[in-house]
């Protein structure tokens, strides 16, 4: 037991989580002056990819807003599906239609990048994929390593899409002995102590953050010293990171929040139609 915090009220995963964190602290203090170890921590290459928002603290608003970079991610996978039904070409008002989006509001997000209509034609698909992807991105293949291997963790190993979009899982770790040194998913769950040899030997700079909300924070912190500057959080909770490190928060239940106040203000409106 002497790897959980003491009388700290904490459970004992999130104690371990805690102190995995004092423990990384505390070794790079003894060996850095008194600098922040955030503000220290290396970062091994600039973050490219436009999803990520970046921490409250950035002294400059992207050029690009956040709607126009989300709705990329929405025209990638409309033309996605079109090129796999075989389909060549798509003016911007049919794809506006298939997304809930006026004509002129596709044209003006693309434009924010360039040109890549043909006058007559509209866009063609399959080059309108490998320029989002090159906005985005993930014109190349993101190695991303899991923090947390719980029920939330494995899910997600089991998800398909990721790979597809050019993300590929390719390290575990975690703190609970009950799940280290098992493989899921072809994964071996390693400890949370090699996670800064994991990140160097595969250019990690992409992490997916699965713990309980209590021991987030600890999380980032290890996941912040590593290097790493990209971070999916699955926890329900905020997270503080330096300026330089870009989150992006999940929380499902919010989601569904927000779904029910729709479906809860849509109650008494007549169907489509009558």
């Amino acid at each position: 037991m002497g790897w959980i915090r003491q009388n700290s009220g904490q459970s004992p995963k999130t104690g371990a989580w805690a102190q995995a964190a004092d423990l990384t602290r505390a070794n790079s203090n003894a060996d850095k002056p008194k600098a922040s170890v955030f503000l220290n921590s290396p970062l091994l290459a600039d973050f490219s990819l436009s999803t990520f928002s970046h921490n409250p603290e950035s002294e400059k608003e992207p050029v690009v807003p956040k709607a126009v970079v989300s709705r990329l991610s929405l025209y990638l996978r409309q033309l996605q599906h079109l090129v796999r039904d075989d389909q060549q070409t798509i003016s911007s008002n049919k794809l506006g239609v298939a997304l809930g989006f006026t004509a002129s509001q596709v044209r003006k997000d693309f434009a924010y990048f360039g040109q890549f209509g043909y006058p007559g034609i509209g866009y063609r698909c399959q080059e309108l994929i490998s320029q989002i992807k090159k906005i985005l991105g993930t014109d190349r293949v993101w190695p991303v390593v899991l923090v947390g291997c719980g029920n939330m963790g494995q899910a997600l190993l089991g998800y398909r899409g990721f790979e597809k979009q050019g993300f590929q899982v390719v390290a575990v770790v975690d703190v609970d002995r009950q799940v280290i040194g098992k493989t899921f998913q072809g994964l071996l769950v390693q400890h949370i102590d090699a996670l800064h040899e994991i990140v160097d030997l595969h250019q990690i700079n992409v992490a997916i953050l699965a713990v309980p909300a209590k021991a987030a924070h600890a999380a980032a912190e290890l996941i912040v010293k590593s290097g790493i500057n990209g971070i999916l959080n699955f926890a329900p909770v905020t997270l503080n990171v330096p300026k330089q490190v870009s989150t992006i928060e999940v929380d499902l239940a919010m989601e569904l929040e927000q779904l029910a106040f729709s479906v809860y203000q849509n109650r008494e409106l007549p169907p489509e139609g009558l």
